[in-house]
Parts: C-alpha cells; sequence; structure tokens
C-alpha cells in the first residue's frame, strides 16, 4: 500500500435538507455517522469541505440516544436546530429510531428529541430576555443593530421592541412591520458579525406577522456571519426564542406555531418550523421546534 493511500480517507456524507414544506425547500445539513473516529480538527476539515451552514457528527453516547457533535464552515457550533433535525430524521429512515422519545448528547449537555411519523422535535429551555437597553454594556446599542441591517425606527412592528433571547443560544429577535420590510433588508455582514462577537450571537432572527397565509405565524430572515452563514433557510435554534416572543411580547396566547423562512434569500428554498411552547401558569418552561427532513443528496469527502 501507498504512502497516498494509508492518509486518504473517504468520509460518506449525507446532505439532509431539514424543515422542507411538502418535500421541498428546507435547509441543507451534511450528516456524518460513526463518526468516533474523527478529531475535532477533522471534523472542522470535513464541515469547511461540505460547505454547509452546518455538518453534524453522530457518535455513540452512554447516556443519550446518540452524540451530536456540530460543526460550521468556520468553528464548532453547541446546539443547532436544522442539523439535528436533519440528522434523526435520517436516522428514523435507517430505522435507527423509531417514534417516540430518545435524546442527544451535546457539549451544552443533553437535549430531549421526539420522533413522530416523519417530523423530529428538539428540546429548548425556556427564554430569558436581555432587552436593547442592556446591551450598551457591551459596546451595542439599537441604533447600531438597525443600521446593520439598513433600517430605520420606522421599519420596526410598533407593537414589540427588539430583544436578545436564549433558549440555549443568543440571537436578537427584530420584528418588521410588513414583508415589504423584511424582503428588503441590506444585511451589512461584517457589522453583523462584530456584533455579534460582542453580544456572543449566533445571528439576527427578523420577522413579520405579515405572512399572507392564515395559518403561518411569522415569516423571518437569518443572518449569522459569525459562523460563516450569510443567511440561512431554516433555523430551528432560533424558531424557539421567536415563538417565546411572539406568546410573552405580541401576546400571541397559543402553545404551537408555525413559521416560515427561507422565501426572501437570494436563491428562495422556503421552510417551515413547528414550535411547541410548554406552558404552565402561563409561563413558558421550555419548547420543541421540529420539523420534517429529506435526504436530498450522498457526497464522498476525502481527507
Amino acid at each position: 500500500m501507498s504512502i497516498h493511500q494509508e492518509i486518504t480517507r473517504t468520509i460518506p456524507v449525507q446532505i439532509v435538507n431539514a424543515f422542507v414544506k411538502d418535500g421541498a425547500g428546507g435547509n441543507p445539513a451534511g450528516v456524518v455517522l460513526d463518526a468516533d473516529r474523527y478529531s475535532d480538527d477533522e471534523k472542522l476539515l470535513i464541515a469547511q469541505k461540505v460547505g454547509l451552514s452546518e455538518t453534524a457528527f453522530v457518535s455513540k453516547s452512554e447516556t443519550c440516544g446518540i452524540r451530536l457533535d456540530f460543526f460550521t464552515p468556520t468553528k464548532r457550533i453547541a446546539h443547532c436546530g436544522h442539523a439535528t433535525i436533519a440528522t434523526f430524521s435520517y436516522l428514523a429512515e435507517l430505522q435507527r429510531f423509531g417514534d417516540g422519545e430518545t435524546s442527544k448528547e451535546t457539549v451544552d449537555g443533553p437535549r430531549k428529541i421526539i420522533l413522530d411519523r416523519g417530523m423530529a422535535y428538539m428540546e429548548q429551555l425556556a427564554p430569558t430576555y436581555t432587552p436593547a437597553a442592556n446591551w450598551s454594556d457591551k459596546g451595542v446599542t439599537l441604533c447600531d443593530v438597525l443600521k446593520s441591517l439598513g433600517l430605520a425606527s420606522d421599519d420596526l412592528d410598533e407593537r414589540t421592541r427588539p430583544v436578545l433571547v436564549n433558549t440555549g443560544n443568543n440571537f436578537i429577535v427584530l420584528a418588521v412591520r410588513d414583508q415589504a420590510t423584511l424582503k428588503n433588508i441590506t444585511p451589512d455582514q461584517d457589522v453583523i458579525n462584530d456584533i455579534s462577537e460582542k453580544l456572543d450571537l449566533i445571528g439576527y432572527y427578523i420577522f413579520t406577522t405579515e405572512t399572507g397565509d392564515a395559518d403561518i405565524d411569522a415569516t423571518t430572515r437569518m443572518f449569522a456571519p459569525r459562523y460563516g452563514i450569510a443567511e440561512e433557510a431554516a433555523t430551528g435554534m432560533a424558531a424557539g426564542p421567536l415563538a417565546c416572543v411572539l406568546y410573552d411580547f405580541l401576546d400571541m396566547k397559543k402553545d404551537t406555531f408555525l413559521i416560515a423562512q427561507g422565501a426572501f434569500m437570494a436563491q428562495p428554498s422556503p421552510s417551515q418550523i413547528k414550535v411547541t411552547l410548554n406552558l404552565k401558569d402561563g409561563r413558558i418552561t421550555g419548547l420543541l421546534a421540529g420539523g420534517q427532513g429529506k435526504v436530498m443528496k450522498s457526497l464522498n469527502i476525502t481527507l
């Protein structure tokens, strides 16, 4: 065997679109099985070669159904909604899991997963909120955030103010008044990246409740340049915080929300995310965010 053969490995990667709507659209993630053999540096290199916003690596777990590690092309991330949904949808298709409850082990602890007839749902925590007035402690103002999106204060939904929400990761959740405003956002990725570093954000989740569809509660866009994502087609970890904002700040007092994303991307990829809030005495104690996944193609990555 030659030296070249000894050091070259081929890694099979499934490309699975999560949060598909009617079997199309959705947000693609790489899924790598049997990943115990790869180091973190190798996982990062694989994620770079896959070239998607996130790639999930499935390993054995002593405490949960599986261990999941997530890598963007630039770094590890503690949780990823769409890659989680993609992974468990694929594992259910392989019949490694049946309907019911299981769990994932991550670098940030365990999270519950529910599988139900082709849908996968993942657990998020109760929300914590940091209003814009408190961002100045980190050197960020609301004006800075609006400028980074090409927005003026008149473009905001007057019913609620932008807020930093954490249900496991930090997102700025910001409501604009209508779909036209959402569509015409001009993000300054460098400035968003700088603000995201200062506030330790995954990114911005911008939404409007003007959806044109009675079944959809909000339509959204997500920008996360800090993680190498200019714009993402579906973001389960952001849809959870948004559902909390809809419930707590926009007085939409129900426990289930449908959130659309991806329609206003340069290359549209319409996606649908379902969020179910766990409520006790009118307070959110946790939530499940999920949707459907579909395998789109297979790749072989060489290391």
